[in-house]
C-alpha cells in the first residue's frame, strides 16, 4: 500500500479548540486544499469561529473567502443535518484513526492522511468500486487555484457588495458607544442602551448606523474594511454580542 500523504491529506492542528488557531494559519491551510482541488463556486460552513455568524456581520475569513469569488453559505445554528455527509464523514475519520492511540500529533496526523486515502481509493462499495472511481469529476473543481491567481483576481469590490447586504444591531453603551469589528464608534449618550443597526455603504466606504425605524444616526468611516485589512487578516474576529 503506498502510504504518502495523499493530496487531500487534511492538517491537523495541535490547537486544544479550533477557536485557538489563528485565522491566518485557517486560511493558509484552506489554501492548500484549493491547490489540490480547486476553487469552489461556493463554501458550506458552520457557525463559530473564523466562520462568523449567520445573524451578524461577516469574519475576516468570511470575507477573504468572497473576495474570491466563492459563495458563502452558513448552515443554521446546532442544525448538523443540514451538512450530513461532512458530519459522517467526520465520524469515519474519527473511528478510522483511532487519535486515542495516537502519542503524538505526526502519528494523528499521519493516521489521518492514511484513513482518507483508504476511505477514497482502497474501500470497496457496492458494485466493487471506490469513491474515486464512482465520482471521478470531484478529482477537480475545474476551477484552476495558485497565489499568483489570488493576488490577481482577488476583488475588493465583491467584498463591498457581499457586505452591504448585511444589517448587524448593536446595543449602545451607556456612554454613548458601539463596537464594529473591535473598534469603538461613538453614537451619542442620548442613544444608551437603545438597539441600533448598522449596514455598509459601498460607494462611501462608510457605515450607517440607524435607529430600528431607519432613521439615520451616524455616519462614520470604515477603515478596517480594506484590500490589506482583509487579505493580511490584521484585526480581531467579528464581535457577536450586541
Amino acid at each position: 500500500m503506498n502510504t504518502a500523504a495523499p493530496p487531500w491529506g487534511r492538517s491537523f492542528s495541535p490547537s486544544r479548540t479550533f477557536g485557538e488557531v489563528p485565522v491566518g494559519e485557517v486560511a493558509d491551510a484552506v489554501r492548500q486544499q484549493f491547490l489540490g482541488w480547486g476553487l469552489p463556486h461556493r463554501l458550506r460552513v458552520d457557525n463559530g469561529v473564523p466562520w462568523g455568524n449567520w445573524n451578524d456581520l461577516p469574519t475576516l475569513f468570511a470575507l477573504w473567502v468572497v473576495g474570491m469569488g466563492i459563495a458563502w453559505h452558513w448552515n443554521d445554528p446546532r442544525r448538523p443535518q443540514q451538512n450530513p455527509k461532512i458530519e459522517r464523514s467526520q465520524g469515519t475519520a474519527k473511528r478510522w484513526a483511532e487519535p486515542q492511540q495516537c502519542g503524538s500529533v505526526a502519528q494523528l496526523q499521519a493516521q489521518l492522511d492514511r484513513a482518507d486515502q483508504n476511505h477514497r481509493e482502497h474501500y470497496r462499495l457496492r458494485g466493487g468500486q471506490t469513491r474515486r472511481e464512482l465520482f471521478p469529476e470531484l478529482e477537480h473543481s475545474g476551477r484552476p487555484f495558485t497565489l499568483a491567481w489570488e493576488k490577481r483576481h482577488w476583488g475588493f469590490e465583491r467584498v463591498e457588495a457581499h457586505l452591504s447586504e448585511y444589517v448587524a444591531l448593536r446595543t449602545v453603551s451607556a456612554a454613548g458607544h458601539l463596537t464594529i469589528y473591535h473598534r469603538a464608534r461613538y453614537v451619542g449618550k442620548q442613544f444608551s442602551g437603545q438597539v441600533v443597526q448598522v449596514q455598509y455603504d459601498p460607494e462611501a466606504h462608510a457605515w450607517l448606523i440607524s435607529d430600528r425605524n431607519d432613521r439615520l444616526i451616524r455616519h462614520t468611516p470604515a477603515p478596517e474594511i480594506t484590500r490589506a485589512e482583509i487579505v493580511n487578516m490584521s484585526y480581531g474576529k467579528t464581535r457577536h454580542k450586541h
